[in-house]
């Protein structure tokens, strides 16, 4: 199918592109209903790219508000400054933890993790989604990230890795 730039567009699609104008991002959070077999809870940014420079931003396994309060505050972190890069440590995001950025494989920026920004990203540019970070946190108790010895299976699993895991375990 050609992407129809001219197209009439969705009531979401809308509202995106009306996001990212007022805002600065859209943060789509997605979670399966109590009874479904599904993946962890997540949320992403759409507009990064477009407001500025910078990729956009995928978080999983935590409570869609606080992963939009994180999204959000990454992006003001962005707007005064900040330089996103794979395996930079980020101070602030959650409350008393460092959070890692790191780079999503190319492969792994598919519509069941990234839709909404790669439709807006194809429309605004005509090119796919390129380039994305995912936020990774720590457990609460032990402080450890997913790559590091004796971390929980829990947090393991509530952030399945998009980044090149030879890098860092």
């Amino acid at each position: 199918m050609i992407f129809d730039k001219f197209r009439r567009l969705t009531d979401y699609e809308r509202k995106i592109i009306a996001n990212v104008r007022d805002y600065g991002c859209h943060i789509t959070s997605v979670a399966s209903a109590i009874d479904e077999e599904w993946e962890p809870p997540f949320s992403y940014s759409t507009g990064f790219i477009a407001t500025v420079g910078q990729p956009e931003v995928i978080v999983f396994g935590l409570d869609g508000k606080l992963c939009a309060s994180m999204i959000n505050m990454l992006l003001d972190m962005c707007r005064d400054g900040l330089m996103l890069a794979d395996g930079i440590e980020i101070e602030d995001l959650l409350d008393g933890h460092r959070v890692v950025a790191r780079e999503v494989t190319s492969d792994r920026i598919i519509r069941e993790h990234f839709n909404s920004a790669i439709w807006y990203e194809k429309r605004r540019t005509g090119r796919m989604l390129d380039r994305a970070l995912q936020l990774v946190w720590p457990g609460a108790m032990e402080g450890l990230f997913p790559w590091d010895e004796g971390c929980s299976d829990e947090v393991r699993d509530f952030q399945p890795a998009l980044y090149e895991r030879s890098m860092i375990s």
